[in-house]
């Protein structure tokens, strides 16, 4: 069964409402490639303004969820508010909140239970950093993060994995397109090894770290890609084409 495209922009803490408005605007009157699902994360504060102004069939995701239900958690978001929302996706695990906020495999796991549990997509971020990389650790690196979801849980049908080499985003590095595909296969030999043969053949992979319209047509044409979680390219007009990637 083929695995339909996936491109996910993740705007970061970039842009103003004049600006997710004009983003969105290019998005509602470009034309799509209708095989390629599209997710848009903006910043909390416009998660409502994407979801009332987007076109029907592009969705939005947070840019993280907590992983109780409510509470004294200041400053955190709940699954459960994020579908009252009409968000129906959240990005987990990506490393700049795993270095910067320290956040742990543990606790992405448990985040990525709870959006799963409370009926949300994940886009479940991984990968290396240069060190890791030049000691041929990446793989070892990245099951670990993985594993530590696996352990936690069992259905992966509403996961995407996005590999992004640290090493490569926001510096203007990417990684090859034999060490892209290298790394994604590795992540579905594990993923038959560690979840199952079905979680294998399904779930979809993506790549992200420094994706351009320059560069997403070469990586879009290897076998274990199955789209990009683009960053600051996703803020651009030239976001369109790589939702294009593969039309």
């Amino acid at each position: 069964m083929a695995r339909q495209f996936f491109v996910g922009g993740n705007f970061k803490m970039n842009g103003s409402t004049a600006q997710i408005k004009e983003i969105i605007s290019n998005l509602n009157s470009a034309k799509l490639d209708p095989n390629t699902e599209v997710v848009i994360a903006p910043p909390f504060l416009y998660l409502l303004v994407a979801r009332e102004h987007l076109r029907q069939g592009i969705e939005v995701a947070a840019q993280n969820v907590f992983d109780k239900p409510n509470g004294a958690f200041t400053g955190e978001i709940s699954v459960s508010q994020l579908i009252e929302s009409g968000i129906t996706w959240t990005v987990l695990g990506h490393s700049e909140r795993r270095q910067i906020l320290l956040e742990s495999d543990s606790f992405v796991a448990s985040k990525t239970k709870a959006a799963l549990d409370g009926g949300i997509g994940v886009v479940l971020c991984c990968g290396e950093t240069l060190e890791q990389r030049e000691k041929n650790e990446t793989n070892g690196i990245v099951t670990a993060q993985l594993q530590a979801v696996a352990d936690t849980v069992n259905d992966w049908s509403k996961i995407v994995i996005a590999y992004e080499p640290i090493w490569a985003i926001g510096t203007g590095k990417v990684a090859s397109t034999d060490q892209a595909q290298e790394v994604h296969s590795a992540i579905r030999q594990w993923l038959g090894k560690a979840v199952s043969s079905d979680a294998a053949q399904k779930t979809r992979i993506i790549y992200g770290g420094s994706v351009s319209e320059k560069n997403c047509r070469d990586l879009a044409k290897q076998g274990d890609i199955d789209g990009f979680l683009v960053g600051g390219a996703s803020l651009k007009p030239a976001f369109v084409d790589i939702i294009n990637a593969k039309a």
